[in-house]
């Protein structure tokens, strides 16, 4: 692997990151602040603890997790499409350059942002409630493999969408519903049984559990599942990147 080509990509996304400070860092840190405020003052009051852990301290987790699947997908997207929009796409494919370090350069920088951000909002949430994390090492892996994952479903809706308005469409209409839905705000315990059952089908679930049990020692489904899920998310999305590059799914013309 040639890594001079895979540390350019990566610096000139970066650099795009540094030029828009205050949309690619500010403005979500700003956002997930907000949601203390709200969430902590407006249903903290009414809602003491969850699982022996205070209301505040219990949307930690779920709300680092909203940020980072949001901002990985938008990040990544945005990466790849706009070389397919200005046409400089068809200049790196021609370049002696792999796929697999195309793909490595994009995502690795979309990742690389979604987990400063984490770290960042991590830091954040200890000025409103104290916080505690039980499985340091855990809390990392699902950190770092969670961003990796969205950064590369990222990749594949950046390729995918035709138009600006495409890049928003999963992450508006299909990522943020689901988290949600997922448990960032509640247990799903607190749910009737049948919807408990319903929302065991959304696999955010699985990786905001795992999350929050890395905290606290809490979850509403095993540790294994949670891994298991954002393995198999992970797979998934490595091989629809790879049909898409044996294939030039939308990067031919």
């Amino acid at each position: 692997m040639n890594l001079h080509p895979v540390r350019a990509i990566y610096m000139a996304e970066m650099a795009r990151t540094r030029r828009t400070l205050l949309q690619s860092i500010v403005s979500p840190v700003i956002s997930t602040s907000l949601y203390f405020v709200v969430f902590g003052a407006a249903i903290g009051s009414r809602i003491s603890e969850i699982n022996g852990v205070s209301y505040g301290a219990f949307i930690v987790p779920g709300l680092i997790m909203l940020m980072l699947l949001t901002q990985s997908v938008s990040n990544a997207s945005f990466g790849i499409f706009f070389p397919k929009f200005s046409g400089s796409i068809y200049e790196l494919l021609s370049a002696p350059i792999s796929h697999l370090e195309i793909v490595i350069g994009y995502v690795g920088a979309a990742a690389s942002k979604s987990i400063l951000l984490g770290l960042i909002i991590l830091a954040t949430s200890g000025l409103f409630v104290p916080l505690e994390i039980a499985h340091p090492f855990w809390m990392l892996t699902f950190l770092v493999l969670t961003a990796v994952t969205f950064s590369l479903l990222g990749f594949i809706i950046g390729i995918w969408a035709d138009g600006f308005d495409r890049l928003q469409l999963v992450p508006l209409l299909v990522i943020t519903p689901l988290t949600f839905l997922g448990g960032s705000f509640y247990s799903i315990d607190m749910l009737p049984p049948f919807w408990q059952t319903v929302t065991l089908a959304n696999p955010v679930v699985y990786l905001v559990s795992g999350f929050r049990w890395s905290f606290y020692g809490i979850s509403d489904v095993s540790l294994a599942a949670s891994v298991g899920m954002i393995m198999l998310f992970l797979v998934a999305c490595l091989a629809t990147i790879g049909w898409i590059f044996r294939t030039g799914y939308r990067l031919k013309p």
